[in-house]
């Protein structure tokens, strides 16, 4: 037994040598590279397969961005993009009486093409048609028709009407007076943050789908780049399916046996005809999934996010288990379900203001008198009931 405990100390002993010359090793090493951007190009060539996959991605999307032109499809990112700025247009202050002249015409071609297919029978999402209308109607009846490029986007606008002339034409910019309000008061919404953490251990009992889809109603209104939603929310909840899914990342280790039913929350670079925009999919699917997760709460669901890691053997797995395409990148897993009441959760306590937020700091060297000042008097934190 005492050989034994030797052995097992000079194991750890020799992990803990390999560790620190590992770290001094990468301190050493990163010191040199991260000196500027032109010794960043070594690293870059060295690390090609690390970053490889994320710009095949990226590349991937692009190419099915153009190819999805001619395509027919429920949703039409391009479509939505153009309505959008068409939109941001029409509520400027002051308006002009022309604008948008340099997209107009190909916002008409993309209007006319789904059209075309929505009335030919195509599976089409038709609130994104009836919204489309109703914003261009609304464009048309501000501007200047008397510019030739706008009367020429008007001409083709109205022969349209014959095959699709919505009678709601309500779904365009709208004052903020006429906003419905809700009765949520600052409190209430401060509670229901409290009350959601993350819950992994669940009652074994079945999530009713209809509950997912009102808490997705929720998370579908987050703001996202000119109003694309580029996600997906893959769900599963048939136990086979799950366990397969579930059992994937490193994050469900220990607990993914008795999740009731998991997501996979998916990120399409199809929407985008820029690698400019390739981080977008991680900004407005994590905008998305947090008023999700806060809306299971309040229908007596909890849930648990999953980290997922940029890792190259667990991003080929996945992508051979849900059959997705190189532009479909995992955004996060979701582990969701009725929680059991006496399974322990962490007390995880979060950073305070302090240390989370700074006022008019520009990130100066040395502070300015005012910034000293007012880092002399740190303001306190509001009372939490």
């Amino acid at each position: 037994m005492l050989n034994k405990l030797k052995k097992i100390a000079k194991d750890l002993l020799a992990i803990v040598w390999v560790r620190r010359l590992y770290e001094g090793l990468m301190r050493a090493v990163l010191e040199v590279l991260a000196a500027n951007r032109f010794l960043s190009l070594i690293y870059s060539v060295l690390s090609i397969p690390t970053f490889n996959r994320e710009q095949f991605a990226v590349l991937r999307g692009r190419r099915d961005y153009y190819r999805n032109l001619a395509r027919e499809r429920a949703s039409r990112t391009e479509l939505r993009r153009n309505i959008h700025r068409l939109e941001k247009g029409i509520l400027m202050r002051p308006r002009r009486k022309v604008f948008g002249l340099d997209y107009l015409i190909e916002t008409i071609e993309f209007y006319e093409r789904a059209v075309a297919h929505y009335v030919g029978g195509a599976a089409a999402d038709e609130g994104e048609m009836v919204w489309a209308y109703g914003v261009l109607n609304d464009y048309f009846s501000i501007v200047d028709k008397e510019n030739p490029v706008v009367a020429r986007a008007y001409n083709r606008f109205d022969a349209t009407m014959a095959e699709f002339k919505p009678d709601d034409a309500t779904k365009a910019p709208y004052r903020r007076a006429d906003t419905p309000m809700s009765k949520v008061a600052y409190e209430d919404l401060l509670a229901l943050a409290m009350q959601r953490r993350s819950v992994r251990w669940f009652e074994q009992r079945p999530v009713p789908r209809d509950l997912i889809d009102k808490a997705l109603l929720v998370g579908r209104q987050s703001p996202t780049a000119c109003n694309r939603l580029p996600y997906e929310f893959r769900i599963f909840d048939d136990p086979m399916m799950v366990k397969k899914v579930a059992a994937i990342p490193f994050g469900s280790a220990g607990y993914s046996h008795q999740i009731p039913t998991v997501i996979v929350v998916i990120g399409r670079l199809n929407h985008y005809f820029s690698p400019r925009d390739r981080h977008v999919i991680y900004v407005d699917a994590a905008l998305a999934a947090m008023p999700f997760m806060m809306a299971l709460e309040t229908l007596g669901l909890a849930s648990s996010v999953i980290n997922w890691p940029d890792f190259e053997p667990l991003e080929a797995k996945m992508q051979k288990a849900l059959n997705l395409d190189y532009d479909e990148r995992v955004i996060m897993l979701i582990a969701v379900g009725y929680a059991d009441p006496d399974g322990l959760i962490a007390y995880s306590e979060k950073k305070s203001l302090d240390v989370l937020r700074r006022y008019n700091d520009l990130g100066e060297k040395v502070p300015s008198k005012a910034q000293a000042e007012a880092g002399a008097r740190p303001q306190s934190e509001p009372k939490l009931a």
